[in-house]
């Protein structure tokens, strides 16, 4: 039996990199390029770009010393820095022509079908709780202040101690529809790698502000998608990262420093 076949049979089925049978084919609305937010609800401002922090880095440097923290101190980070690690990792540069549009890292076709999900734990002038990053306007959205979400999102994670320890919780969820507009069944190929660009970006420029950065692909689908309100098909988590002021370099053991 091969216990593969399942995996194997996806590939086929998506080889096609040019679909003729895709929705923009046949003519249908261009899905729009953000979660519409209704007129009157409360968001946050954050810094603008040009506003943000910038330091000259010694790139080679910075590579080769780039490495996954999972051990953060109790000290918060600014709203300044989670603005310049939310405009580096989605910031909308311009919008371009069927909902597609220009940002700080690469995309399948412009497409950038992700959604920026924030669980908030140390940031100062911020609640604690969940938030969206509306990238078109560059603000906050926050979602909820659950006791019991934040316990049903922290268990989810295989790494329980980076996310119980963490400043702040990145999870990015992508709407499919704004890939398969394009690409038909492709676009779950590029949605899994678009999301690699995403998270490589937030750990070079958390790297530039002295804060740590960690992975976070092992966890539980259903109840990530489940807290963050996802219906699982259309939106779905795909990937996140923790990030705090850094208290050690380097993987930890799961098992130990409150890994599952």
């Amino acid at each position: 039996m091969d216990v593969y076949e399942k995996e194997r049979a996806f590939l086929a089925d998506t080889c096609d990199v040019a679909p003729q049978d895709t929705p923009l084919k046949q003519g249908a609305p261009v899905p729009p390029p953000e979660k519409p937010v209704a007129q009157g609800t409360k968001v946050i401002a954050l810094p603008e770009a040009e506003l943000l922090p910038d330091k000259q880095v010694d790139f080679l440097e910075m590579i080769e010393l780039r490495a996954s923290v999972r051990r953060y101190k109790e000290e918060p980070i600014t709203l300044k820095e989670l603005a310049f690690l939310l405009w580096t990792t989605q910031g909308v540069k311009m919008p371009t022509a069927k909902g597609g549009s220009m940002r700080t890292v690469p995309s399948a076709g412009a497409r950038h079908a992700f959604e920026t999900y924030l669980y908030v734990q140390r940031v100062e002038g911020l609640a604690p709780g969940f938030y969206r990053y509306l990238a078109y306007e560059h603000l906050l959205l926050p979602l909820h202040f659950d006791a019991a979400a934040n316990e049903r999102f922290i268990v989810a994670f295989r790494a329980k101690g980076a996310v119980t320890q963490s400043a702040v919780t990145f999870v990015w969820a992508a709407n499919i529809d704004r890939l398969t507009y394009i690409f038909g069944k492709r676009a779950y190929r590029y949605a899994f790698l678009d999301a690699g660009h995403v998270c490589q970006n937030l750990y070079l420029a958390a790297w530039t502000q002295g804060i740590g950065c960690c992975a976070m692909g092992a966890f539980d689908d259903a109840a990530v998608n489940d807290v963050l309100g996802l219906d699982g098909e259309h939106e779905f988590a795909i990937y996140g990262a923790t990030v705090g002021k850094a208290a050690g370099v380097g993987p930890v053991p799961y098992g130990k420093g409150g890994e599952a």
